[in-house]
């Protein structure tokens, strides 16, 4: 029990984590890698998709690492990563950014909002002046906005 806790903390420490990453190394030293994410090209794949190996890679090793030694801490963190890789596939490429039809035509508050601040990211296409570098947890700013709109639908 206690390592599926454990495996919630690191899932949730991966929010942070993924801020960070996502401010000071996709909006930074990596850009040559995140630029075409913000400035769309042609085709289904993305240099940005790049990330998804760098963050299994590391996700991979623990949980290998960790059951070749029966370090199930270590497992813990790897599987804590992996989930997190997971929700994010599942919000970012399928909910977010649709590349995947699915769920396209919620009305869910929290897809919106999540939806909102992502597009509130993208609206800066260079690495500079960025907002919203997290993907779960959305600023109240973005909740505001939406409800707003939803007062306004109201009249």
């Amino acid at each position: 029990m206690i390592y599926v806790l454990f495996t919630v903390l690191v899932f949730c420490l991966m929010e942070g984590i993924t801020w960070l990453t996502h401010r000071y190394v996709m909006h930074g030293f990596l850009w040559y890698l995140h630029k075409d994410h913000h400035q769309k090209g042609e085709g289904f794949f993305e240099k940005n998709d790049a990330f998804f190996v760098i963050f299994a890679v590391p996700s991979w090793l623990c949980i290998m690492l960790g059951s070749m030694n029966q370090n199930y801490w270590v497992v813990s963190i790897g599987a804590g990563i992996a989930m997190y890789g997971f929700a994010y596939f599942v919000v970012h490429e399928i909910i977010i950014h649709q590349r995947f039809k699915l769920f396209s035509r919620s009305n869910n508050r929290y897809i919106r909002a999540i939806r909102w601040a992502h597009k509130m990211h993208h609206k800066h296409i260079g690495k500079e002046h960025g907002e919203s570098f997290g993907m779960l947890i959305v600023a109240k700013q973005y909740w505001d906005k939406i409800k707003r709109d939803e007062k306004l639908k109201a009249v």
